[in-house]
């Protein structure tokens, strides 16, 4: 297997992840024009293109497949945590694609060597996404996915909370401002792993590493309970 392929098809796969992210940083709508992204994506070969979707098709036993988030509807208070959604996370002036700008993205081949200075520079960047510091002990409530973080195979003690399904497992993992650190005041079961959640708790505003990615908030979790709406729906 072509190393090179590998690389670039991860840049791909990461910079597709770009477009409701920069939609949701403007106030737009989820539906971009052309994008960086999507530029690149044209010029990527055919072969090149359905390994970067390969994990794309696969679905979870809720039916939610790789990308797919979840949506607060209507805001509200319920238990005295108010409900969020991961739009307000992200800063209102921050544009997470603007840096590679420079990197003339709509030229990269599977083998060209920007691909890791691409890759390289869009890690640095998201690791260090900046910050919404005044959800700093707020008491919130919003759903994601779990991606176990200390678990002995039956509780998961530890976890990040991600936005979309996939996210640090499938794909690269997402930007710090969009992954939370969770600690559940009771573990949750070892079969929510990947499993969509509704988690409220009190929220804390700072990066924390870990193996699957950098999670720049951290919520002590009163409640973490499953999901019950009804998965997306796709044309």
């Amino acid at each position: 297997m072509n190393a090179d392929r590998i690389i670039s098809s991860a840049v791909l796969a990461v910079l597709l992840t770009l477009v409701p992210l920069h939609a949701a940083a403007q106030g737009a709508t989820a539906k971009a024009s052309e994008t960086t992204a999507e530029r690149a994506a044209e010029n990527t070969s055919a072969k090149g293109n359905e390994k970067a979707n390969a994990n794309a098709s696969d679905k979870s036993s809720a039916g939610y497949q790789v990308g797919e988030r979840l949506v607060v509807r209507v805001a509200k208070v319920k238990g005295g945590f108010v409900e969020i959604s991961w739009d307000d996370l992200i800063p209102t002036d921050w544009n997470p694609e603007g840096f590679l700008a420079d990197l003339k993205l709509d030229q990269l081949e599977d083998n060209d060597p920007r691909a890791m200075e691409a890759l390289q520079r869009m890690r640095a960047e998201w690791d260090h996404a900046p910050l919404v510091e005044r959800m700093a002990g707020a008491s919130v409530r919003l759903p994601g996915f779990v991606v176990p973080l200390e678990t002995d195979g039956k509780k998961i003690r530890e976890f990040l909370l991600v936005p979309y399904f996939g996210a640090c497992v499938h794909v690269p993992p997402p930007p710090a401002n969009q992954l939370i650190h969770v600690i559940p005041d009771k573990p949750v079961p070892a079969a929510w792993n990947m499993m969509p959640v509704w988690v409220s708790g009190v929220m804390a505003v700072g990066r924390i590493d870990s193996e699957m990615g950098v999670a720049g908030y951290q919520l002590r979790a009163v409640k973490v309970e499953e999901y019950k709406e009804d998965p997306p729906q796709r044309e």
